[in-house]
């Protein structure tokens, strides 16, 4: 059925990002580089110039189109603000998929990060029929752990700097894995959530 282009909560519209979002999307990170270096190794490279983001957001959006990543910009409702940065990504092995966020520094603390992971978690069982979920998360944040804690995911392993080099910081990775047979009754499965298609079809 998928990929969902755009999924609504009660909250947020999660969606592809569009080349209209980039000074938006600048303004969100630039507003949180300090916030989000402490634990995205991305965010050493911040604040980038306005034409990287447009760079980014057409290889975001290519890859999306041909199934390879599927990245999403996080949004409020009217979706005049970007408020953080969400992806199911292709990196953790077959029938399975990663889920990666960030949320903008003065938007923390309002259970977005939580929101928005566990309309992801629907759509990934639900939508794409996956047998596998996974949430990566760098020991000594405890704020970004209680996302999958509290979605029902289980803390499989703590990997040692896991991540490549190429300038970039390594961190100690906790993994969290929520399978297709305990989603069901997981507090993800219990989210409000719709999800569309690429031609604006109901998908969940």
């Amino acid at each position: 059925m998928g990929p969902a282009y755009r999924i609504v909560t009660p909250r947020l519209v999660i969606r592809c990002w569009q080349p209209q979002d980039a000074v938006k999307l600048k303004q969100a990170i630039d507003s949180s580089v300090e916030h989000l270096r402490a634990w995205l190794p991305w965010a050493v490279n911040e604040p980038e110039p306005l034409e990287r983001k447009y760079e980014r957001i057409r290889h975001w959006r290519g890859d999306f189109d041909l199934g390879l990543d599927f990245v999403y910009g996080v949004f409020d409702r009217e979706e005049e603000r970007v408020l953080g940065g969400t992806g199911l990504h292709n990196r953790v092995g077959f029938d399975a998929r990663e889920i990666g966020y960030w949320v903008r520094a003065d938007s923390i603390g309002r259970g977005f990060a939580t929101e928005f992971s566990a309309a992801l978690t629907r759509v990934a069982f639900e939508v794409d029929n996956l047998s596998r979920v996974e949430i990566h998360v760098v020991v000594g944040n405890e704020r970004s752990a209680t996302v999958p804690r509290k979605l029902g995911y289980v803390h499989e392993a703590t990997l040692r700097r896991p991540h490549p080099g190429g300038g970039t910081p390594l961190y100690d990775t906790m993994i969290w894995t929520l399978f297709a047979e305990k989603y069901p009754g997981s507090p993800a499965s219990a989210q409000a959530v719709e999800a569309y298609g690429f031609g604006g079809e109901r998908l969940l």
